[in-house]
């Protein structure tokens, strides 16, 4: 059986060849480093979520989940006549 050592090694070999092994580590060219990058990405959203509320952090969620490679969300929404509450993405 790998100890831990060794299966770190293989995680690391495996990024350095441009694989992300790490979830939300995408860009990172080591395990270190996409372990790095996944906890920065997950405080950010975090905070985001902290200043906006609940409620504001999921209205921008549906939002960002309308968008597609020619159109925003937001443009998406108005076609389609789904209601986004930007009022919501103020900061508390």
């Amino acid at each position: 059986m790998a100890s831990k050592q060794q299966s770190r090694e293989k995680l690391d070999e495996r990024a350095k060849q441009g694989e992300t092994v790490v979830q939300g580590g995408t860009g990172g060219k080591s395990l270190e480093a996409q372990e790095h990058l996944a906890e920065g990405r997950s405080k950010g959203g975090q905070t985001r979520k902290e200043q906006l509320g609940t409620e504001g952090y999921k209205e921008m969620g549906r939002e960002g989940g309308l968008s597609t490679m020619d159109k925003s969300g937001a443009e998406r929404a108005e076609e389609e006549g789904i209601k986004i509450d930007q009022s919501k993405f103020t900061n508390k």
